[in-house]
């Protein structure tokens, strides 16, 4: 069988399957035992030590030391931000999580999740810093990031966390691998009035982008062709309406400058 075929029978895309084949994302249970079924792979002890290795290659990724306070789908997205070429987000509420510094996470996380223990919050936090020490490692990974003004505005952690979170951002715009624009709110209506969404690119030519869109206790992935080229269409207009490079970094050094009064 083909990857498409059996990305049909399964309800997800080839490049899905290319990846699972290829080693370089995890399967969970219900579609190994999905696929199984479909490649009629019927004795049990094969199934079983097939099934044992799944659980074996998930653990294998550096995040599984945080697997309890990690679902399986935040580890799936961890999984594909990791074997990115191309990371673009859109971020109209909160500064993109790769360029989040540890007091504001903090500030986020304790803010966010209300209920959770101190020991859970910094477990969170961990998992967030060594997430961007990996991605700042991974030459030659690029990040496309348009953040909203209304991230920038609101005091996550209070002023003296936020001036130190622009300041953050101002040196990212310095660093040759990522690519950082403002969309302040004078712009109005455009295609992200929806709402925050990543998108990934890989390597491989013949590899589709994935759309990742999280919400409070799910992630959506969404990787049919029109769905990844409405929302790749719906960045490049929301990038085209943000500020340019450098007008942003202008907008960030007045917006350091709001903060520290």
């Amino acid at each position: 069988m083909t990857a498409e075929q059996v990305g049909v029978e399964l309800s997800c895309h080839a490049s899905k399957i290319g990846r699972i084949e290829n080693g370089r994302s995890g399967v969970r249970a219900l579609d190994l035992r999905e696929m199984l079924s479909l490649y009629r792979v019927t004795d049990a002890k094969t199934r079983d030590q097939l099934t044992g290795l799944a659980k074996e290659s998930r653990k294998r990724g550096w995040w599984h030391v945080y697997n309890d306070v990690l679902s399986p789908t935040t580890a799936e997205f961890l999984s594909l931000e990791a074997s990115a070429s191309q990371i673009r987000s859109y971020e109209p509420i909160l500064v993109p999580g790769l360029l989040q510094t540890e007091d504001y996470v903090r500030g986020l996380m304790k803010g966010g999740r209300a209920g959770s223990s101190a020991e859970e919050v910094e477990k969170r936090v961990r998992l967030r810093m060594e997430r961007q020490a990996r991605f700042l490692a991974a030459d030659p990974q690029q990040l496309w990031a348009v953040i909203g003004e209304g991230a920038l505005r609101k005091r996550i952690g209070g002023a003296e966390v936020m001036r130190g979170q622009v300041q953050r951002l101002l040196l990212a715009c310095d660093q040759p691998s990522v690519t950082l624009q403002v969309l302040p709110f004078e712009v109005g209506a455009h295609p992200g009035v929806e709402g925050a969404f990543t998108a990934l690119s890989f390597p491989e030519q013949d590899e589709q982008d994935v759309i990742l869109i999280e919400a409070m206790t799910s992630t959506l992935y969404l990787e049919t062709e029109q769905q990844v080229s409405r929302y790749k269409f719906a960045f490049n207009h929301i990038r085209a309406a943000a500020l340019a490079p450098a007008q942003s970094q202008e907008f960030l050094e007045r917006m350091l400058h709001e903060h520290s009064t």
